[in-house]
């Protein structure tokens, strides 16, 4: 098999399907293997689809393949994969809308494909609507391969924090009151404050080692923000939890501004 998913023949659906399988069904080979991850490709393309499909199966990864929209919310319900790996360009249907639509229901991570190197807005939509990783076309199996289990090792390393989480209780900082195994931040006045997902996770990154300078890469890797040509991403986040949190955002107190390293959480945590 070629390593590359760029400039293949194309080949007649009928022939495809003899010799990797049905589109939504996966791959014959370890099927009863439950240890394997699955991973969902959303791919309308027909070579593209099918050559993702088998060499993930070659990798011990379990491929279930969609070709529309319309197939992928039963796919979810029934075959509950690991990850998508999710095209952008669907043909008829819009790859942006579907994300939306799979957030709406699961929180599994999704790497998004775009056909250009250009799309950088298509790229920055996707992740801000809360997409894990990308990678654009032409890409190398080999670097989907590393990007879904470097995404999958993350997710593992995610949930895994958060049981610790739950383990922790609540804590206090400040005015402020976390109570971490429901989720809820409080004000000083016992009023409930919400948070979007990606503002508690840095948050939490934040509480994990108050005091300390913490570098944008260490930040993007604790709440899961992907780092791209975007790399401003973890900026906007520290701003949106700094107008949650400051009393004066333009000239932030507890979410300090180290120049050259990343931000320090300038106030002690204590666990209550």
């Amino acid at each position: 098999m070629r390593e590359t998913a760029d400039g293949q023949e194309t080949t007649p659906d009928s022939q495809l399907d003899n010799e990797f399988g049905s589109l939504a069904q996966p791959a014959a080979s370890n099927a009863t293997d439950r240890k394997a991850p699955i991973c969902l490709v959303i791919e309308d393309d027909n070579t593209m689809r099918h050559l993702v499909t088998s060499y993930l199966e070659d990798h011990d990864i379990r491929a279930v393949a969609a070709a529309r929209r319309d197939e992928v919310a039963g796919l979810l319900a029934r075959c509950r994969p690991d990850l998508v790996v999710l095209d952008l360009r669907l043909g008829q249907d819009d790859g942006l809308d579907l994300l939306r639509e799979i957030r709406t229901k699961s929180d599994v991570p999704v790497i998004i494909t775009t056909g250009h190197r250009r799309d950088e807005i298509d790229r920055v939509v996707g992740l801000e609507l809360g997409a894990d990783d990308y990678i654009t076309k032409p890409f190398g199996l080999r670097e989907l391969l590393a990007r879904i289990r470097a995404v999958l090792r993350r997710r593992e390393a995610s949930q895994t924090m958060a049981q610790r989480e739950l383990e922790k209780g609540r804590c206090r900082f400040g005015n402020w009151q976390l109570d971490r195994r429901n989720r809820l931040l409080t004000n000083s006045a016992g009023e409930p404050v919400s948070l979007s997902k990606g503002e508690y996770a840095l948050l939490i990154a934040f509480l994990n080692a108050p005091q300390r300078p913490l570098s944008r890469e260490h930040l993007l890797q604790a709440t899961r923000i992907h780092e791209d040509v975007f790399d401003r991403s973890i900026d906007v986040q520290v701003l949106r939890l700094r107008r949650k949190l400051e009393t004066d955002p333009s000239t932030p107190s507890l979410i300090r501004t180290e120049r050259g390293v990343g931000y320090v959480f300038t106030l002690p945590v204590v666990q209550v």
